[in-house]
């Protein structure tokens, strides 16, 4: 996808703050804590890509099982049957069968970037989630952390895909020199829990980073509803 065309986000609100939407082939951090649904909103762009922007997708995820993600996204009202053909959901049960089968030798992040590449020759897919970023350090044994993230974010470019990549880091332990993905990214969205009140919780979403793209950086309330996520100013605290 060419970096002058624009991947909406398809949250109602949202793609006026991002000048359209994501710069198509950018790498985006979805960060967050638990309970924040960066899976399900991650899955939402990805669907609605699919559904509406005529895009394919791969969704990887590296903790939940295929049919429980399934079953949760179909809940909340978005059925992966809808495109079998240009939608498709991974999970590390799946990749550690097709790295058996293919695996002749190499780490284990060289063997799954193998596996990526098959896919992406195979599928074309222009859009990917990867959740999450922590599993996949994890698996992949990863010690040497600021030269080993260098050159998968260097990989990951190198696809030519938009890239949405899950984090458990929030937005402050990622600009603050720790996280080096932070720096690596072309943009962040943070998700975070604000309690406005004793017995009030509220989602929020921030761009706190986005490159090519003259983006409000401020909290904004994210609220899903009827199949559809949108943001709303934040109106008290």
């Amino acid at each position: 996808m060419s970096t002058d065309q624009r991947l909406k986000t398809y949250i109602d609100g949202y793609d006026r703050i991002l000048e359209g939407g994501i710069p198509a082939g950018q790498i985006i951090l979805i960060s967050g804590t638990p309970g924040t649904m960066k899976s399900s909103l991650s899955y939402y762009i990805l669907y609605h890509n699919v559904l509406e922007g005529g895009q394919t997708g791969v969704y990887i995820t590296l903790e939940q099982s295929r049919a429980s993600l399934i079953r949760q996204m179909e809940k909340m009202g978005m059925d992966p049957g809808a495109a079998p053909d240009r939608l498709h959901v991974l999970d590390l049960g799946i990749i550690r069968k097709k790295l058996k089968e293919t695996s002749t030798g190499g780490s284990w992040m060289q063997v799954f970037k193998g596996y990526v590449g098959n896919l992406k020759q195979s599928m074309g897919f222009n859009i990917m989630v990867i959740d999450s970023l922590d599993v996949l350090e994890t698996m992949a044994g990863i010690s040497h952390r600021r030269t080993d993230l260098f050159y998968l974010f260097e990989w990951l470019r190198d696809l030519g895909v938009t890239v949405f990549l899950i984090s458990e880091a929030t937005s402050d332990r990622l600009l603050d020199g720790s996280y080096d993905e932070g720096y690596l990214s072309d943009g962040i969205i943070a998700l975070r829990m604000q309690v406005v009140r004793d017995v009030e919780t509220q989602r929020r979403i921030r761009t706190v980073k986005m490159r090519e793209t003259n983006h409000d950086p401020s909290y904004f309330s994210l609220l899903y509803s009827s199949g559809k996520f949108q943001v709303t100013k934040v109106i008290s605290e």
